[in-house]
């Protein structure tokens, strides 16, 4: 039986005695390159499967649930694109392939999802939220405009029945000296009209 070697730029005998299992809780930091640069994400997951153990093409399988989304990945063990590999967690299982993980998820989902439908809660999102406090701020602002349009125009309907007022009395002020005046004259004129109606009738 030929033996094969593993090339690879990674340090392929500490991988080797890592010993991932299924059911191990990992972490993988992955090398991505972005416009020339290069970056680590991590993924971390529970371990569904290791494929060929630890020869020259062996793989494993991770998958987590991010955001209610189940998303696996599956990484080669030799590959220069993992920088590292942690185990997290190890737990004991009894299956070399741990696919029912998935149709556990899903029903747990589902359940979630129909605990939600009869509930019926509903949360408000960021966007909206915003639109809606710019708009009540809005509304608010033209509310306070309009009582302080409708404030200065009972202020100016005042001041002109003020006005009015004033007018109304400085014009009967100006009659009843006007009468007074009249009256005054007709009272001066009346004793020389006697006096001379009293030489005519002498």
């Amino acid at each position: 039986m030929a033996i094969t070697e593993v090339i690879s730029p990674v340090n392929t005998q500490a991988r080797k005695e890592l010993g991932i299992k299924p059911g191990d809780t990992v972490r993988v930091m992955q090398k991505i390159q972005e416009k020339g640069k290069t970056r680590l994400q991590a993924f971390e997951g529970l371990v569904l499967t290791v494929k060929h153990g630890t020869e020259a093409g062996a793989s494993f399988t991770i998958r987590k649930v991010a955001s209610g989304v189940g998303v696996e990945k599956t990484f080669p063990l030799y590959s220069p694109l993992v920088d590292k590999i942690e185990i997290i967690k190890r737990t004991k299982v009894r299956q070399a392939k741990l696919y029912y993980i998935r149709d556990k998820a899903a029903k747990v989902i589902r359940r979630a999802m129909r605990n939600a439908y009869m509930v019926g809660d509903s949360i408000e999102s960021d966007i909206a939220e915003k639109d809606r406090v710019a708009k009540e701020a809005e509304a608010a602002e033209a509310e306070a405009e309009a009582a302080k349009e409708a404030e200065e125009a009972t202020k100016a309907a005042e001041a002109e029945a003020m006005a009015a007022k004033e007018k109304e009395a400085a014009e009967s002020a100006d009659a009843d000296s006007d009468a007074d005046e009249s009256g005054s004259e007709a009272e001066e004129t009346t004793p020389e009209e006697t006096e001379e109606e009293k030489k005519e009738s002498a």
